[in-house]
């Protein structure tokens, strides 16, 4: 066959091309496959104790035990069909039970407040030595950070004093290691100059204390209206040491100028600001998480149960825009965080299976299942469901394995790409 183009017209034409698309993909890697918390639970850090997320798991137990204590009550509360809720409440009596709390954040900011200078030094060490000690016992959760105070005028000196109190007390409390999976939170981020300097305060910490390079890593609070139009430039700005997003829900609708009244998960404007983050780090593996509910599920029955159903409602609605992380600010929010999450990924568990089932078996093909056209990034959602949908606790692997069709080294393996490869070859 014959060509018009010369290789020299040719190599002038995509000059520069491979280094882009190089460029590209390492800016946007796309998701890990690891783990991430369906939630983070914050409290005040001079409540913070080594058994902290135990005691939780037992008082959210006698939530549920007191207002739900059995699966056709608390399907009433929820609203969802009594088979989905019978199959919902085993699991999560097991969870809390197991794993009552998968990421917890000692919160130095809006949970803790403005305390004398001495106070907060000590409970910045008080609560390292606390990390510690859970870390010793098996007793702390899957992830753990710290949320310091925001780097503007006022309150930098404090914020930045108290990182460094608390991260020298727990490399001195813990051998020099840190706990798997900790990372510190900045809030109330206006502009990229807030986490460029931490990114660099993390970087003389680790040289200073013999940590390995990139070890300390932080997370965003996307909170202010100001930080909406910068979000790329904020993520340049982390130099590589983000590990996620937080969408802060009354910060944000307050900085929008919204009333009280009005400030909540669903209002327009909060999905609005979510949208921006998903559009803005959409491929850059950074994990988004939404707020929270601030409905306490206190008092009688009739308000825990209204507090419930509303805590659940906004959980599916972040869950349905692919925020599959929020905030949990009070234990009785733990039973409706995970009946949530369960009651979402099981309900969508034949479906996901048969399409994704159906798609690895033809391979590189694209296929129709019903009316939905698949592709090869429906693929990769599709696989990641059930990735999540295992890591939450929702369903064994086993069962993840029987349903999709796919051997454990294809279902661990994390990537759809890989497995239509494999097949490929096979």
């Amino acid at each position: 066959m014959t060509t018009t183009l010369s290789a020299q017209a040719l190599n002038q034409a995509t000059h520069g091309l491979a280094e882009a698309n190089q460029v590209f993909a390492v800016r946007y890697p796309g998701e890990s496959g690891a783990r991430q918390p369906v939630h983070s639970f914050y409290g005040g850090a001079q409540l913070f104790r080594a058994d902290t997320a135990r005691k939780l798991g037992t008082l959210a137990l006698e939530s549920l035990d007191r207002y739900a204590p059995d699966a056709a009550i608390l399907g009433r509360v929820l609203d969802i069909d009594p088979g989905l809720a019978e199959r919902v409440c085993g699991p999560v009596r097991e969870k809390l039970h197991r794993e009552p709390v998968e990421d917890y954040r000692i919160d130095f900011e809006d949970g803790y407040g403005n305390r004398p200078d001495a106070e907060e030094d000590g409970h910045a060490v008080q609560t390292a030595q606390e990390v510690a000690k859970a870390a010793a016992a098996g007793l702390l959760p899957p992830f753990i950070g710290i949320r310091i105070k925001p780097l503007n005028q006022e309150l930098r000196a404090r914020s930045i004093r108290t990182l460094d109190l608390f991260l020298t007390a727990l490399l001195e409390a813990g051998s020099g290691k840190l706990p798997p999976n900790f990372v510190v939170t900045l809030p109330k981020i206006t502009i990229p100059e807030h986490p460029a300097v931490l990114a660099r305060l993390l970087n003389k910490f680790e040289e200073a204390a013999g940590l390995g390079a990139g070890t300390l890593r932080f997370e965003m609070m996307i909170e202010t209206a100001q930080a909406i139009p910068q979000l790329q430039a904020l993520y340049d700005a982390c130099a590589g040491r983000c590990a996620g997003a937080h969408f802060g829900t009354y910060d944000y609708t307050a900085s929008c100028g919204i009333t009280a009244a009005h400030q909540h998960m669903l209002h327009p404007a909060c999905d609005f600001a979510r949208s921006a983050m998903q559009v803005a780090f959409a491929g850059t593996g950074l994990w988004l998480s939404d707020g929270g509910t601030n409905v306490m599920p206190i008092g009688s029955a009739e308000v825990v149960h209204r507090a419930w159903k509303l805590h659940f409602d906004h959980i599916q609605h972040s869950l349905a825009n692919a925020f599959y992380q929020g905030w949990d600010l009070h234990p009785a929010q733990l039973p409706t965080r995970y009946a949530a999450v369960y009651a979402f990924y099981l309900e969508g568990l034949d479906a996901a299976a048969s399409r994704l089932k159906n798609f690895v078996e033809k391979a590189a093909r694209a296929t129709l299942v019903g009316d939905i056209f698949d592709d090869a990034a429906t693929g990769q959602g599709l696989l990641n469901f059930f990735l999540r949908a295992v890591n939450c606790g929702a369903i064994a692997e086993a069962e993840a394995q029987q349903l999709t069709g796919l051997t454990r080294e294809e279902f661990l393996s994390g990537s759809f790409v890989k497995i239509l490869d494999r097949r490929r070859r096979a």
